[in-house]
């Protein structure tokens, strides 16, 4: 096969009657797709091959839709339709990052190709690709050529940012952003088996065009692991050693060079795409570039990498149809969850690493010691790679979530998230397990539009509440279980509740004046000698309080039927078990 780079430099060659070149191939080797041009090509495809499906799949914050573009050897363009053929689904999206475009060139020369090569077509037999062609359309409409500082190439690009200055690579569970709303929506139909996001990295210098993030293993379901780490990813490296494309793992590390004290797994959480789809057994993977390399080998080694992907899934079809099934098996059983990792630095492999020497040289600017990568200097060394985590924080899985109906924003990223809500058909008081906050930290400045709540404590108790008819129950026996623990579990990480959508239940609404419940609190005490006898211990406890007039009448307050009780209670309860009253 003749490569597309090779077409993209022989600029003299005159075109053939039907061009179907892309604007990069057409270009200096330096350029990238304008979003119309990228948008015109893929029309003229779906036009021209009935294999190819494009349109809209939802809003974005600019206004623009988001497009996918589906490539099917008989056109069905249809998930469910596409899934009852057993046909395995490879998820390709492009541009959440537009300053990173190698992913937008390399697809459309990948999509033609799909459609134009034979060789290529026989990997779609039992394959249905789909292509996000540019994910943050807004970004990509800020066009320019400065803002990627630590980028060779190309000459312009789109920005980071999305139209509300959000890092869409930050929002998938969240979905502040119409985008990843429409993406929920959108993963919810294809479920796909394999999802990759195609990136350029920043960070240190070294060899390598092309690094990959996979999933991180330890999170996966154990059939799902050992298929990766046995048969996928040895396909996908030894694939692109043979394709003169050597992969490393993505250069995450520690220390002021890589071989210092090795490399770190990249932990990926659900805010990222591939943490998001991971909690639907979808095996992801992002594409990470070297930002250093000229542009045009990039786009290449994202085209290998794309191709690759699709012809091993071709080729391994059916051992990853069996890892997934057993996966979703596994699931069903699984009885704890964990909700927050941490690495294990007692435990790591040994790889070989293609660097430069990292020296020290005056600061031109400072005339500080700076950094220095030595490109004159490369090495292979063997170093450590860490990349084994253990759950930090675990939960046991309940029967069922009840969800009152007046936290909307909730229930729509449930909905959209493909979760199978039910509602109560009737008023009722359930007795349920009932999480109060009892501390948590918050972010001193805004993250992504919100202040992060991090170390949540819980005091958990047995309570009878009320809920209404038409609150709503989500069982953990459906697909979207491990997505509703991490939703919905305050210790999670990326919880609704650490992204803050709950804050209202951290504020009290009622309170007193101490000048009247002083009385009150007088006559508490004198009826009730055991609340008396704990109030005295905590004084000869603690010093503090017990000079604090305040705080002990306080403390009176909040062991009263006077304080309100949905004060830091959590919401959401979970169901342990027997029949609740559904519509």
């Amino acid at each position: 096969m003749l490569s597309f780079l090779l077409t993209a430099l022989l600029l003299a060659a005159p075109a053939p009657r039907d061009d179907w070149r892309t604007p990069f191939e057409k270009g200096t080797g330096n350029t990238t797709a304008t979003y119309a041009e990228c948008l015109a090509y893929y029309q003229r495809l779906d036009a021209a091959y009935p294999e190819i499906t494009m349109r809209e799949a939802g809003p974005t914050d600019c206004g623009q839709p988001l497009h996918e573009v589906v490539v099917s050897l008989d056109g069905d363009a249809e998930p469910a339709s596409v899934r009852g053929k057993n046909r395995r689904v490879v998820f390709i999206q492009n541009g959440i990052h537009p300053g990173e475009p190698e992913g937008i060139d390399a697809c459309m020369a990948l999509v033609r190709d799909y459609v134009q090569k034979k060789a290529l077509r026989r990997q779609l037999e039992n394959v249905t690709l789909v292509v996000v062609p540019v994910y943050n359309v807004d970004g990509m409409l800020s066009r320019n050529s400065t803002s990627r500082a630590n980028q060779n190439g190309p000459a312009e690009y789109g920005f980071r940012g999305n139209a509300r200055n959000l890092d869409l690579n930050r929002d998938y569970l969240k979905q502040d952003s119409r985008n990843a709303r429409s993406f929920a929506r959108l993963f919810s139909r294809w479920q796909p088996d394999v999802f990759v996001d195609t990136h350029t990295s920043d960070g240190a210098d070294y060899q390598y065009t092309m690094t990959l993030i996979a999933t991180q293993k330890d999170k996966l379901p154990p059939a799902l692991s050992q298929y990766m780490q046995r048969s996928l990813l040895p396909a996908l490296y030894g694939g692109m050693a043979r394709r003169k494309t050597v992969m490393t793992p993505y250069v995450d590390f520690e220390g002021r060079t890589p071989d210092a004290r090795g490399l770190v797994g990249f932990l990926e959480t659900p805010r990222y795409a591939t943490g998001y789809t991971t909690l639907f057994n979808t095996l992801g993977f992002i594409t990470e570039t070297h930002m250093l390399k000229a542009y045009a080998p990039r786009v290449q080694a994202q085209y290998d990498f794309l191709d690759l992907m699709v012809r091993t899934v071709h080729a391994q079809a059916g051992a990853l149809a069996e890892a997934r099934a057993a996966a979703a098996e596994q699931l069903q059983t699984q009885t704890t969850f964990p909700l927050a990792w941490r690495l294990d630095t007692t435990r790591a492999e040994k790889i070989s690493f293609r660097g430069y020497e990292g020296t020290l040289k005056p600061s031109g600017v400072s005339g500080q010691p700076r950094l220095y990568y030595d490109r004159t200097k490369p090495y292979v060394r063997t170093i450590n790679y860490y990349n084994t985590f253990r759950p930090a924080v675990s939960v046991t899985r309940p029967v069922a979530y009840l969800i009152p109906q007046a936290w909307g924003e909730v229930l729509d990223r449930l909905r959209l998230a493909g979760v199978q809500l039910q509602r109560l058909a009737q008023d009722t008081v359930l007795t349920a397990e009932t999480y109060y906050i009892a501390d948590y930290k918050t972010g001193p400045r805004p993250y992504e539009g919100h202040y992060v709540h991090t170390a949540v404590d819980l005091r958990t108790e047995q309570q009878p509440r009320p809920f209404r008819k038409g609150d709503f129950v989500a069982y953990l026996s459906q697909p979207a279980a491990r997505y509703l623990v991490e939703a919905l579990e305050p210790q999670a990480t990326d919880s609704f509740f650490a992204w803050g959508f709950f804050d209202s239940i951290l504020q009290q609404k009622e309170y007193f004046s101490d000048y009247v419940f002083e009385d009150i609190a007088t006559e508490l005490l004198r009826r009730d000698p055991a609340l008396r006898t704990r109030l005295e211990r905590l004084t000869a406890q603690n010093p503090v309080f017990a000079k604090s007039g305040a705080a002990q009448l306080d403390w009176v307050y909040r062991q009263s039927p006077y304080y309100e009780k949905s004060h830091l209670r959590y919401p959401v309860a979970r169901w342990l078990g027997g029949r609740l009253p559904l519509e």
